[in-house]
């Protein structure tokens, strides 16, 4: 029974750094209606900002602060810079991009950084057993502070004005743009926000995987499906997702098909939900004439 509660209590940990990808995910396809392939790779990039302004010698939270600060800024250039001008492009113009700015962010991670795997300071420490022993210290820690961002990411696009222009941007551009609001400002606080959470999660998780430049690889894997799962433009059917994946990973990985073959969970959910609720259990249908 120990054993089957610590997988449960390590699924969640997980499921919270799924759960701020898959948010990520979904914001960037709320408004372009595309899946930004290049998410992890460019929390994988501020990670290693983090760890460097932490090996000069800034404390660990303003060295996260600057870091996600930074990411916010990287998300608006691409915005402006990258995918602005294929607005109007076809559909495989913007996959071309994503998948561009993946390789490219990578290459640079590697050169710039190296590719052997860095071992990440954790902000959590305790000389005591938490909870009976069934989750680590980084583990809570990580998922009280995913949980936190969660959280004033759903205050900030449900009671503030900014938020709400930015729901009314990505939802309904050519209606937005008639009551006035700023529709491309608002596309690119959104790619700012969006890197930021990816960030914040990559910063998060390194501890636990170690950093390199395919940190994140697998990762976005467990949070695409996370996002598939709860509804690819539902904030909150993400986040659910992302926790849901999280906790089935470790379960199917310690019980079913062991640690080796986890990532095949993430394909499973992946094809099951295209197969049997494309628009996943949060989601909605949409149907139009032609």
């Amino acid at each position: 029974m120990n054993g089957l509660l610590h997988q449960i209590a390590s699924g969640v940990a997980s499921g919270a750094i799924y759960a701020s990808v898959a948010l990520a995910l979904v914001m960037i396809y709320q408004a372009t209606h595309h899946v930004n392939f290049a998410q992890g790779e460019m929390a994988t990039l501020s990670s290693y900002v983090a760890l460097t302004l932490i090996h000069v010698g800034i404390p660990y939270w303003v060295a996260f602060a600057l870091a996600v600060a930074l990411s916010f800024v990287l998300g608006v250039m691409v915005e402006r810079v990258l995918m602005r001008p294929v607005m109007n492009a076809p559909v495989l113009t913007s996959v071309g991009v994503f998948i561009g700015l993946l390789l490219v962010i990578n290459a640079l991670d590697g050169w710039i950084f190296g590719y052997t795997i860095k071992a990440f300071p954790s902000p959590f420490h305790s000389a005591h057993p938490l909870a009976g022993g069934l989750v680590s210290p980084h583990e809570l820690g990580e998922t009280g502070l995913t949980l936190v961002v969660l959280t004033l990411v759903w205050v900030f696009f449900r009671f503030t004005p900014l938020g709400l222009a930015m729901r009314a941007a990505a939802y309904n551009p050519s209606s937005a743009r008639l009551c006035g609001v700023r529709v491309n400002r608002m596309l690119g606080l959104g790619w700012g926000l969006a890197a930021a959470i990816g960030a914040a999660a990559g910063i998060m998780v390194a501890p636990v995987v170690f950093l390199d430049p395919n940190m994140m690889s697998g990762i976005l894997l467990y949070a695409f499906a996370g996002a598939l799962l709860g509804g690819i433009d539902n904030a909150l059917g993400a986040v659910v997702g992302g926790f849901t994946v999280g906790v089935l990973e470790n379960l199917f990985g310690a019980y079913v098909v062991g640690t080796e073959l986890k990532l095949t969970v993430a394909l499973i959910i992946i094809v099951a939900v295209l197969l049997a609720k494309p628009a996943g259990l949060f989601g909605r249908a949409v149907q139009s004439r032609v």
